[in-house]
């Protein structure tokens, strides 16, 4: 019947779909029998560096080791229930937990209250998932790009010395009360002279060292985290060693708890909430993109943000802190077999029987053997031979990773990402202000116009000036382009035209077409014509709305390069000359 409007969509069908739509809903109706076996293996597997790791980060985030297992569990269920990713695997991260540490430490009371501290870890996981659950709705994923790889790779070399330095006096048995890594630097080398350090501790925390580095190098699929353990465990309750032990967990899991913090802490919470988000995120689309090659998945980053947010809200709600993506635990599932995020599940799984019905499991556990963890784990984040890569190959970035390195260094963790962020804008920033820029010339055999720079010999039109500007001309490299074409307008013998070869010329801004406009006028009045070639469609309107074509002569405008040298020849009959006008 004519006008009778579509049926509307039953509303339980929507709710169906949309239910469908999670991926773990998706991810359960699509399981196959065969992957059972395998992600239960690899769950097993999981756990046994799961659960070291937790307790070590934990600490290393300033916070009771028992937190690291409660944030375990709950962001591996999180992320199973709306992470995107098969195989990806969350947890507390060894990048992340100086972050929290600075953030959250500055605001414990002197007491040092654990229970403080807690909550605004809390809180802090909270805002990381706000974060990164908003992002995801304005799918703004590609803020991961804001920090450039050199810039990253000195962001994580200071990272890795400072969670290194940090960890040396536990690992030898003693602590060190400093604010930044000169300080502890000095700290430990005081301590260190005076005789601090404890025998046994050393032996346990470097013979730890050595054992995961070993094992790791040449028996990669043997579990060295949890080979070390049991072996420092076994060290401590055989020959009653004397260090501080990590002692008996916690009976029984959390309840959900909305952290309560006061009013005062959340701006300063927030600004580490934002470096945590970015460092999160750079780390989940770099992970999900390497896994996803392998197994032939699409990374799909709106997704994984949001799916990383719950898993940081799930933590944050029982008594969690801030997570991100693993590399290495997620590489030790895939060795392992796992196929979907049930391997993630039953690690949670094992997580809490252990905590239900053995809390003392790692009672004797010495706290040396926890910092080897962390100190095992910091190596990882080091990339030394990036930094000898980018010496060979661009100084100017090899700088900007020893600036990012020093920011750490010497401002702090959270600082630094600030400097990793500025440096990486202002890297872009540069880019764009002082652009490549160079004059081309007809060389033989080879179609087409080229940088006599990189080819000496090409030809020259007597009167004619082919010039290639690499960027969009905007308000900070507009003075740039000017004083350039300034310049070759007054070589000699004075060239007639000079066409800008523009197809690298993506924008030009009312600054820029300021600039055009006057230096259009003061060519001409000098007998010199300014021509564009190969200008893209929308920055020739953008040029025809400034009105730019008053002064300079629509005829002055050429699809390509060749034209505008053909008008230029049959004008003025000039011919091609070997190096030169």
């Amino acid at each position: 019947m004519a006008g009778r409007s579509a049926p509307a969509r039953h509303p339980n069908r929507t709710l169906v779909s949309r239910v469908r739509a999670v991926p773990g809903i998706r991810a359960v109706s699509t399981y196959r029998r065969e992957w059972l076996v395998k992600d239960l293996v690899a769950g097993v597997v999981l756990t046994t560096l799961l659960v070291p790791q937790g307790m070590a980060y934990a600490e290393l985030a300033g916070l009771p080791a028992i937190t690291g297992l409660y944030t375990s569990v709950l962001c591996l269920l999180g992320y199973a229930v709306c992470g995107p990713s098969r195989i990806l695997v969350l947890g507390p991260d060894s990048a992340l937990g100086p972050m929290i540490a600075a953030t959250v430490l500055p605001l414990v009371a002197a007491d040092g209250d654990p229970e403080r501290a807690v909550a605004l870890a809390s809180v802090l996981a909270l805002m990381v998932a706000a974060v990164m659950i908003l992002a995801s709705v304005a799918k703004l994923g590609f803020i991961a790009d804001l920090i450039s790889k050199p810039t990253m790779i000195g962001y994580m070399n200071g990272l890795a010395l400072t969670i290194l330095i940090g960890q040396l006096p536990k690992l030898l048995g003693f602590s060190v009360d400093a604010d930044s890594l000169i300080g502890e630097c000095a700290g430990f080398v005081r301590s260190l002279a005076g005789g601090a350090a404890v025998p046994a501790a050393a032996a346990v925390g470097i013979g730890g060292i050595v054992v995961v580095l070993v094992l790791q190098r040449f028996l990669p699929k043997v579990p060295a985290v949890l080979v070390m353990v049991v072996l420092a465990i076994g060290s401590a309750v055989v020959f009653d060693l004397g260090v501080a032990l990590v002692g008996e967990l916690p009976e029984g899991f959390p309840p959900f708890t909305v952290p309560d913090v006061r009013p005062a802490d959340l701006p300063l919470l927030l600004g580490g909430a934002l470096g945590i988000a970015l460092v999160s995120l750079t780390d989940t689309i770099s992970n999900a993109s390497a896994f996803a090659a392998r197994t032939g998945q699409e990374v799909r980053g709106n997704q994984e943000m949001a799916g990383v947010g719950v898993a940081n809200l799930a933590a944050g709600l029982f008594q969690g802190f801030p997570v991100s993506t693993s590399g290495s635990r997620t590489a030790v599932a895939e060795r392992a077999g796992a196929r979907t995020q049930l391997t993630g599940v039953v690690g949670a799984v094992l997580i809490v029987l252990m905590l239900v019905l053995v809390p003392g499991l790692f009672r004797d556990l010495p706290q040396p053997a926890l910092a080897a963890v962390v100190i095992t784990a910091s190596l990882s984040l080091a990339d030394v031979p990036g930094c000898v890569r980018l010496w060979r190959q661009s100084r100017t970035e090899f700088l900007l990773c020893c600036a990012a390195f020093v920011g750490v260094a010497l401002l702090g963790v959270l600082p630094g990402i600030a400097v990793a962020v500025a440096l990486s804008v202002l890297n872009v920033f540069r880019r764009a202000w002082w652009p490549y820029h160079t004059v081309l010339g007809r060389v033989p055999d080879l179609e087409g116009y080229h940088d006599v720079r990189s080819y000496p010999q090409a030809r020259q039109l007597p009167g004619l000036v082919i010039y290639r500007f690499d960027a969009p001309l905007f308000f900070a490299n507009a003075r740039t382009f000017r004083d350039e074409i300034r310049r070759l307008a007054g070589t000699d013998p004075r060239p007639a035209w000079i066409v800008v070869a523009a197809e690298p010329m993506t924008d030009v801004d009312t600054t820029a077409a300021d600039v055009l406009e006057d230096l259009d006028a003061e060519l001409n009045a000098d007998g010199v014509h300014l021509v564009f070639a190969e200008l893209k469609d929308p920055v020739r309107r953008k040029i025809e709305r400034y009105e730019l074509t008053r002064t300079i002569d629509p005829r002055h405008f050429f699809p390509t390069v060749g034209a505008a040298v053909a008008e230029f020849r049959r004008r003025t009959g000039s011919e091609w000359t070997d190096g030169g006008r």
